[in-house]
């Protein structure tokens, strides 16, 4: 018996502990979960408050040391941003350009696992590959559920030509949806020969057996990232764009020296001064290596940038409502084919680049897109390289494996590095998986740099900006209460989600019946005056340049237009923030240059300077038709011939349509269009390198009128 008592004792006091511990353990629990529930409603209630202006995030910035300084206003650089400030910590986020103005913005606009990752997964038995599909679904349907507003699940084609193609590819899509889970978004099926031409009637019905339709996300991402930037804000942490870092700052630990902030150069005011913090994360993309050089100059290059490249396409290329994916291009990549925005987006490109602040597309990988969308088309669907509206290149930030020779070869795996002097890296990964990444990078940072955050990670589940009390029908309200467009109202909705109200109220009147309200920037878009005011206003814009390719997307779906409206936005931003007549035309310039280098304006003159593709015929009638406008047969027609001519024909015509009319054939930009340039445009009209041209149109314009006993009645 009294051997027994000690065991007894012991197992007393063991039962004890267990309690005790247990009781500890629930207490903790319970008080996570109140500071959780807590921290949930603090959110909401910064949801609803007026974010500070620009200034007082610099002032704030430098005036006091602070947990972490993020480098890098992309999607990764924003979402570790947000992560840290979730979780108590003070953070600073900088960036060179605006927020979202790389790689970021320039996406396949997808939300995806991965389809191409979890076929060399399977077939090579790669875990480390599953792995990533598998995290990255996961993400994708946390991304839908945070930003209902900005993203939205987008079905997705694959024709097949042959019989063996039905069960492989089947067996493959099935393995992605399970590979899903619970945040499968929808089952994949198959679909006969009859029911793929009905969806999607564009498609080459020549020996096609039948389709497999599969889902993956859609977003618009741009405007996602700065929803992430805008909710970090909200929650307390200091964002600045048009912030270079120049030098990352040291001092002494112990007998190291480590990392304690960064020198920035404002390129707004032209000011430098130092920000301080305990700890700094490089999340640069495809700068990764030039900040990691500040650090230590003979650090190893660990990022190889690979350039995509996109086009946009008329809408009527593809259904509103369906995507398409090529799974093996001439190259072995594949190609996507997605409605996007109204219009339809077709890439990518993967290509080994160098580092570039402006990367540009080509006329050789616009070319090799066509040429690939052709192959799945309706030969009676004339693929023009006149259609395409605008083409963009992005770089992907890959981490570099010395032992693989090309881009398409390496995983879009993300890695975090810590520096000898303690600057933490993040690396590599997509668009998908940004919060994952952010979380392992803070998780990262709090262990390296001691932090002491008050919570744990908040960021899953956390609703961004705009998509709190957001729902499908708040158009319809906007439309009612407001008197809006209907296009304009659904553009509005889907791109500031609950914030939209706001917006609307900066919007002036139109001075017609209907709309009531919302003067569009371009009368083929649904931007609206009103959002250049809030871009300002809000969202930090600082250039006409933010406001025309990040804050709208109008530089990204047609450049033309985007051009077109320039000196409008110009002029309001002008007025807002106190341009002079110098600043005004130092933007728009910059701005003409960007859609030049970077949208494929600089690709257009390619598209008219070529060799007479016209017979001895047409070019008669050709000069029938310019004559009819030159009636004075100088050789050359001027704004003055156009304004006649088309009054002539009982055509209303403004000045700036007149003017961008002859812009548009001028091509030696000398104020006149002579013969042999409205020829050039008629044989790139041929030739499908032009899709259309208002001259064109306007010398085949006839006003005869129609009898009344013929036109179907009359009072």
């Amino acid at each position: 018996m009294w051997r027994r008592l000690p065991q007894r004792r012991g197992y007393v006091a063991a039962s004890a502990a267990a309690v005790v511990g247990g009781a500890a353990l629930l207490y903790a629990q319970s008080k996570a979960r109140l500071s959780n529930s807590k921290f949930r409603s603090e959110v909401n209630h910064h949801m609803n408050e007026r974010l500070p202006p620009r200034q007082y995030h610099t002032d704030a910035a430098k005036s006091k040391e602070l947990d972490v300084l993020v480098i890098g206003g992309g999607a990764t650089g924003a979402g570790c941003a947000l992560d840290a400030v979730s979780r108590g910590l003070s953070v600073a986020m900088v960036e060179k350009f605006d927020f979202a103005s790389g790689t970021s913005s320039r996406s396949t606009k997808l939300i995806h696992g991965g389809v191409r990752y979890l076929q060399k997964a399977v077939f090579n038995l790669d875990y480390v590959q599953y792995k990533m599909v598998k995290e990255a679904l996961s993400e994708r349907g946390n991304l839908l559920e945070i930003a209902p507003h900005l993203a939205y699940k987008c079905p997705i084609m694959l024709p097949l030509y042959k019989y063996w193609q039905i069960p492989y590819f089947w067996a493959g899509l099935k393995t992605y949806d399970m590979v899903a889970g619970s945040k499968k978004l929808e089952w994949s099926y198959f679909i006969s020969k009859k029911r793929a031409l009905e969806l999607f009637p564009m498609l080459k019905p020549e020996s096609l057996v039948g389709a497999l339709v599969y889902y993956d996300g859609q977003h618009e991402d741009a405007r996602m990232c700065l929803s992430l930037t805008m909710t970090a804000v909200r929650l307390g942490a200091h964002a600045l764009n048009y912030t270079e870092v120049i030098s990352l700052l040291h001092k002494d630990d112990g007998d190291k020296r480590v990392v304690c902030g960064a020198r920035v150069r404002d390129k707004v005011s032209g000011e430098e001064y130092d920000i301080k913090a305990r700890c700094v994360v490089n999340a640069t993309g495809p700068y990764t290596d030039q900040i990691r050089t500040m650090e230590n100059d003979d650090v190893k290059k660990i990022c190889q940038p690979s350039a995509g490249t996109h086009i946009i396409l008329p809408n009527y290329y593809s259904p509103q409502r369906m995507g398409l994916l090529d799974p093996a291009t001439s190259d072995g990549r594949i190609i996507f084919f997605l409605p996007w925005q109204g219009m339809t987006i077709a890439g990518t490109t993967d290509n080994k680049c160098e580092l570039t602040d402006n990367p540009s597309p080509t006329e050789e990988e616009v070319q090799f897109i066509l040429q690939e969308i052709k192959d799945y088309l309706n030969p009676d669907i004339n693929v023009r390289r006149g259609d395409v509206l605008s083409c963009w290149t992005g770089l992907r930030p890959l981490v570099m494996d010395p032992n693989k020779k090309d881009t398409q070869s390496l995983a879009r795996n993300h890695i975090i590095e810590v520096g000898a002097n303690k600057l933490l890296t993040i690396a590599g990964g997509k668009w998908t998986t940004y919060r994952e990444m952010a979380e392992e990078t803070i998780d990262k940072a709090v262990d390296t740099c001691d932090l002491k955050p008050k919570r744990s990670c908040q960021t899953l589940g956390l609703t961004l900006d705009g998509g709190h009390e957001w729902s499908p029908t708040m158009h319809i309200r906007l439309v009612q209460d407001f008197g809006l467009d209907v296009k304009v109202a659904e553009h509005l909705s889907r791109t500031y989600g609950d914030r939209a109200p706001k917006v609307c109220k900066l919007a002036q009147m139109t001075g017609r019946a209907w709309p009531v309200v919302g003067r569009r920037l371009h009368p083929e878009y649904p931007y609206i005056e009103a959002e250049v005011l809030w871009a300002v206003r809000v969202e930090y814009a600082r250039r006409a340049l933010d406001v025309v390719a990040r804050r709208t997307r109008l530089a990204f779906l047609n450049v033309a237009a985007a051009e077109q409206a320039l000196p409008r936005i110009v002029e309001i931003m002008g007025k807002e923030l106190g341009w002079d007549a110098q600043k005004c035309k130092n933007e728009l310039d910059y701005c003409i240059g960007f859609l030049e280098k970077e949208m494929g304006l600089h690709l257009k003159p390619k598209m008219t300077e070529t060799s007479l593709a016209l017979s001895k015929d047409e070019v008669n009638l050709c000069v029938e038709k310019f004559q009819k406008i030159d009636k004075e047969h100088k050789g050359f027609v001027t704004l003055n011939d156009l304004r006649s001519f088309l009054k002539a024909k009982g055509e209303s015509i403004s000045e700036a349509s007149l003017r961008e009319m002859l812009n548009e054939v001028d091509l030696n930009k000398n104020g006149e269009i002579d013969l042999s340039e409205y020829l050039q445009l008629m044989s790139a009209m041929k030739g499908g390198n032009v899709s259309h041209s208002r001259l064109a149109s306007a010398t085949q314009i006839d006003r005869t009128p129609i009898p009344t006993d013929r036109s179907g009645g009359g009072l």
